[in-house]
């Protein structure tokens, strides 16, 4: 017995074998101790959230190469195999490699970070954290109406940012336009109606707006586009059944319903306190014309 136990230490495979499960323990440990230190002296969530992914991968990188340097000996033998299954490997697993591709592309393109708001595959939600293969959404909408959390986490294949449109809410520009039509009925007060207007939309949303300034500049700057309007406006057009006022402003897309809530709750106050000067339109009819109608009225019937 002695003399098997004696065997097995001397034995060069399982040195190696003690000596990788060592190597491999010695990154993990190392790997864990400098995540819970970030987690200490790092305030800020998503950088402290990208050094942690950053650590992670070095220490993948750093366990290869520990094995590598264990099995040197063995992988010379190996070459031939492993060009054989490549081939078979790379056509098996298309989907896999495209979204590691996909995952490098994210890492070195911009095209969204964790924290923003972003439409990839059909899903809305906000990025709660990009992996090799998927991204992690915490969604918004679905059954909810409106742009709030339903409570589903989807995973979304990074392969999609090759295949469909990847929407960002958020990423150079993390505010919206949205706009709220008021239909008004024909006779009413027009000019009260878009001062009324303008109004509360410069109450709400009118310091908002000139903060923007900046970054709006930032952004033509940097891209291709015509200098916009920040800053509230009222327009009003003409349709079949009522004058239709359009009311559009810039809101923080986290923002957006919380704010259209204050913007209606003013103007129902507004329209309500007018004293019947403006009036909400409603659907209208007209009867072109009547057919004759010719009716006999026989006595003692």
């Amino acid at each position: 017995m002695e003399e098997q136990i004696k065997k097995w230490l001397f034995d060069p495979v399982f040195g190696k074998i003690i000596a990788a499960t060592l190597a491999v323990l010695a990154v993990v440990v190392a790997v864990r101790y400098v995540q819970r230190a970030l987690g200490r002296y790092i305030e800020d969530s998503q950088r402290r959230y990208r050094l942690r992914k950053l650590v992670t991968i070095g220490g993948y990188a750093v366990a290869l190469i520990l094995l590598s340097v264990v099995y040197s000996d063995k992988l010379s033998g190996l070459t031939v195999m492993l060009g054989v299954l490549g081939a078979g490997i790379a056509f098996a697993l298309q989907e896999v490699i495209v979204s590691v591709a996909g995952w490098i592309a994210l890492s070195f393109g911009r095209l969204y970070d964790v924290g923003d708001r972003i439409q990839l595959g059909g899903i809305k939600g906000d990025v709660i954290d990009i992996g090799v293969l998927r991204t992690t959404l915490m969604e918004c909408g679905g059954w909810i109406n409106g742009d709030q959390y339903n409570g589903r986490v989807v995973r979304v294949a990074n392969s999609f940012i090759f295949k469909e449109p990847v929407f960002n809410y958020s990423s150079d520009f993390p505010f919206l336009w949205d706009e709220i039509r008021i239909p008004v009925r024909y006779g009413s007060d027009y000019e009260m109606a878009r001062q009324g207007f303008q109004k509360v939309l410069e109450d709400i949303t009118g310091e908002h707006a000139r903060k923007l300034k900046g970054e709006w500049r930032k952004m033509t700057d940097q891209y291709m586009l015509e200098d916009a309007q920040l800053a509230p406006m009222v327009s009003l057009k003409m349709d079949d059944n009522w004058a239709e006022f359009a009311l559009r402003y810039v809101v923080d897309y986290k923002k957006r319903r919380s704010t259209k809530d204050r913007i209606c709750t003013d103007i129902l106050k507004l329209i309500e306190e007018s004293g019947d000067q403006i009036k909400l339109g409603a659907p209208s009819f007209e009867v072109a014309s009547i057919p004759p109608l010719d009716i006999n009225v026989r006595a003692g019937e």
